[in-house]
């Protein structure tokens, strides 16, 4: 009888009812096994460190959010200041001050989700009559003293006005995300809406990506004839990001390690992921 790492075939035969019967049996505690969430990596106790609610404290605006509302009264103003900085607050002081005046105001954003975010803000801050939005798909309350709409909106507005012959209704624009200027297939969208929005009309840019404010700003004199004031905001993000990587085992890994380099266990499951794809390929 032929023979088989030793073993029979009939041997063989033999077992394999039992072997089937054992996996059957275990199976369901293996699954459980897999389902079971590792141990955390030592670094996570670091990534995970400080995060939480903070303890609440009066707020008190920053130097730049107070310089930003001064200049604003006598000149544009462009904000430069990393995400979570508070330019927007920036922004929403001086619409608030305005509409006491029962003056107007217009704030844009690059993407429709943004500007209908920015317009439920602005209705809890300032209240449904007062705010207005204009997007491709969405107009409401059109004639409020408030309009958040997108950029491409107002600038459409501004050439609606150059061939009517009147004027855009408007004390305030506020260009959010302003460093769209440099995009190459919607930049001409920014320049056209600097370019024709009216001297009278004061402008606000803010921006967290703009490396050349000064020159930027430079350029807006130009074109406008009116003087662009340039507010550095701080250097770093007062709330920090923090890169991790969810696994499927429900382990969560930092990206970077201590030293500032990738995760070594990262690098070991993208080979690993690789290897694995070779193999299949070769089938």
């Amino acid at each position: 009888m032929r023979r088989r790492g030793g073993r029979s075939w009939k041997n063989g035969r033999k077992h394999r009812p039992k072997l089937a019967e054992e996996r059957k049996r275990k199976g369901p505690e293996i699954a459980a096994e897999r389902n079971q969430p590792r141990p955390q990596s030592g670094g996570l106790r670091k990534l995970l460190e400080g995060i939480g609610t903070p303890a609440p404290s009066p707020f008190k605006p920053d130097e730049f959010q107070l310089e930003a509302l001064s200049a604003l009264e006598f000149e544009d103003v462009l904000v430069t200041a990393p995400t979570g900085s508070g330019k927007t607050w920036i922004a929403r002081e001086e619409i608030r001050r305005l509409l006491e005046q029962n003056r107007r105001a217009w704030y844009t954003t690059p993407l429709k989700a943004l500007t209908n975010s920015k317009y439920q803000e602005f209705i809890d801050e300032f209240g449904a009559k007062r705010v207005g939005i204009l997007t491709g798909d969405r107009k409401e309350n059109s004639d409020a003293p408030l309009i958040v709409g997108t950029t491409e909106i107002y600038r459409n507005q501004l050439f609606d006005s150059l061939r009517g012959g009147n004027d855009v209704n408007a004390d305030l624009v506020v260009l959010d995300e302003a460093h769209y200027l440099g995009d190459e297939e919607r930049g001409h969208v920014w320049e056209e809406a600097i370019i024709l929005t009216p001297p009278r009309i004061r402008l606000l840019l803010l921006s967290a990506t703009i490396g050349n404010a000064r020159e930027f700003a430079e350029w807006i004199e130009e074109v406008r004839g009116v003087r662009c004031g340039v507010i550095p905001g701080p250097q770093k993000r007062p709330v920090p990001l923090r890169a991790a990587v969810l696994l499927p085992d429900k382990r969560l890994l930092p990206l970077i390690d201590e030293k500032g380099s990738l995760n070594p266990e990262i690098l070991q499951l993208i080979e690993r992921n690789r290897d694995e794809r070779d193999r299949y390929r070769r089938r």
